[in-house]
């Protein structure tokens, strides 16, 4: 005894790491490679993490220089139409009458080239009193093949009306427009007046051009007002114009722009979807914007730059993830090695100290199977011979009952001594009688299973419950019918009831034999429940309650 402690003393001391790093390393084989490997990804991470920021800023300072390049574009374009206003306003100062023929040569005359793009060309808009409204259109409309017509509004100003009156191009979109009050529209109304009080070249805000014809394509319209000397001051003779599409001016400017796959937008002042003019719109935005005011004849505007490279990491970015991961990856692996090694010879020792315990275990449970089933056999041996004096009877019913102790061990054996179904037992009982005859068994119940103490005792009490019905029963006859129907009856117990129908008549008179005294006592005690035992004239009939145990109620091994 004093050899073995020594022995497993000499065991533990084995199994003891030696060093802190060598504890570290068999208690947690997985955690510290894994730790490893999380360590150099996160440095990794956090290279990725900084290339990304330089990159984002090197992709602002690109973004801001393409603003600027975008805003000069349109300022360029916005200040060329304004001197031409202005040419056309000096223009028409001099002169008592503005007629076709004279605006068209001056149009002419300006050549306009690839800079004035985006513009829907140059009018000339009068300014008339209400009351020379008819003479006006007769001294127009004399001009033009098709008349001239004012359109008037509800929301025409009292004091003045101002038509457009010549257009060119004289395209059939631009003639949409002829004749229309602009001075009946709030915007255009204050574009014009704010041209009046500057004498200067203004843009007015977001609108719909008359030309769009009923749609909705966002504009803007570039006012020059026109004086002529009066008796006591000058005198507003009108205004030189240039309507514009939002959409056709900012892709003028950006065309001239080598910008790449970049989102622009461009607002009437602050940003936002009221505010919303013209958008070239990639479809990839990571939120990197870039904002830049841009003033177009003497109206702020806002250009919004948006990056376009999505969510992708840049080159440089992805190799560096690449080389960081495979670097944790390998030192992971490396480091798995060792406590695979470590934990591997540590298994090993432990091994040796289990098998003594299974084996204790198994002696225990192989003592306590084994007293249990010998208890039964001379519990059976000890009622038969108490009951016969022909030793060929004796023997016949003990082997029997032996047999059916022993079916009952094959089902335990191939669970493992674990539980056993319920129908199973009643099948592997019965199957003998039901061979034999062409009687019929029938089964009803949900999915239970009981311990192996239990199954032994259901077992050999289903045994015998068949030998009698093969004997003078439903199973002696071919007609008659044995169901055995199961259920809960309570939280841990079953009811089993056993029924036999037509089979012979059940004499009164006649006294239970031996099985259904194994029945009664042994299964009674074994089950802890009493059994309730019928000899009805109809048939025999038996409720038997069933503990069903939890698996540490009688596991003595608990399984590794």
């Amino acid at each position: 005894m004093k050899a073995h402690l020594d022995q497993s003393a000499g065991t533990k001391a084995r199994t003891r790491p030696k060093s802190m790093a060598g504890r570290w390393l068999t208690a947690y084989p997985r955690a510290i490679p894994l730790a490893i490997f999380l360590a150099i990804a996160a440095v990794t991470a956090l290279s990725v993490f900084t290339i990304e920021l330089g990159e984002a800023d090197r992709e602002r300072s690109q973004m801001r220089a393409t603003a600027q390049s975008i805003s000069s574009s349109l300022e360029r374009r916005g200040n060329t139409s304004s001197s031409y206003l202005r040419a056309g306003a000096a223009l028409f100062a001099t002169v008592d009458e503005i007629n076709l023929t004279l605006f068209k040569r001056f149009v002419r005359e300006l050549r306009l080239d690839s800079a004035y793009r985006g513009a829907e060309g140059i009018g000339w808009a009068e300014v008339v009193r209400p009351a020379d409204v008819e003479a006006f259109e007769h001294r127009i409309g004399a001009e033009m093949s098709d008349g001239m017509a004012v359109q008037h509004s509800a929301h025409s100003s009292p004091d003045r009306l101002v038509p457009v009156t010549f257009l060119q191009p004289d395209t059939e979109r631009n003639r949409r427009a002829m004749g229309y009050d602009m001075y009946s529209e709030p915007n255009r109304r204050a574009a014009m007046d704010e041209a009046e009080r500057l004498v200067r070249p203004t843009a007015s805000g977001k609108i719909v051009l008359v030309q769009e014809g009923g749609g909705d394509a966002p504009g803007f319209l570039i006012y020059m007002p026109v004086f002529v000397d009066g008796p006591n001051q000058s005198e507003l003779k009108g205004f030189v114009y240039s309507p514009f599409s939002a959409q056709a001016f900012l892709e003028s400017a950006i065309d001239s722009v080598a910008i790449g796959e970049i989102g622009v937008q461009l607002f009437d002042g602050p940003e936002n979807a009221q505010n919303l003019l013209a958008v070239k719109d990639p479809g990839l935005f990571t939120g990197i914007t870039i904002e830049q005011e841009v003033t177009i004849a003497n109206r702020p505007l806002t250009l919004v730059v948006e990056s376009a490279r999505g969510e992708y990491l840049s080159s440089l970015s992805i190799a560096t993830l690449i080389f960081g991961l495979a670097v944790a990856t390998l030192l992971m692996l490396m480091a798995r090695m060792l406590t695979q090694q470590a934990v591997e010879d540590q298994a090993s020792l432990e091994y040796l100290e289990q098998q003594n315990s299974i084996r204790d275990s198994l002696s225990r449970e192989l003592n306590h199977r084994v007293k249990n089933t010998l208890a039964n056999v001379l519990s059976i041996i000890s009622l038969t011979r108490r009951r016969t004096d022909d030793l060929d009877e004796f023997a016949d019913g003990l082997a029997a009952r032996v047999r059916a102790i022993s079916a009952t061990h094959d089902l335990l054996t191939q669970s493992e001594w674990g539980t056993t179904p319920i129908r199973s037992i009643i099948e592997a009982e019965a199957a003998p009688y039901l061979r034999m005859s062409d009687s019929t068994l029938e089964l009803s119940g949900p999915q239970v299973e009981v311990a192996p103490n239990d199954a032994l005792s259901l077992g050999l009490a289903i045994h015998e419950l068949a030998t009698n019905a093969a004997k003078f029963g439903a199973l002696s006859v071919p007609e008659g019918r044995v169901s055995v129907d199961w259920a809960f009856e309570r939280d841990g117990v079953v009811i089993l009831t056993w029924r036999e129908v037509d089979g012979p008549p059940v004499s009164p008179l006649r006294e239970p034999g031996f099985g259904m005294e194994l029945i009664e006592k042994i299964v009674a005690h074994e089950l802890k429940s009493p059994v309730d035992l019928r000899f009805d004239e109809t048939g025999v009939s038996c409720a038997l309650r069933v503990p069903v145990r939890k698996r540490e109620d009688f596991q003595i091994r608990q399984a590794d």
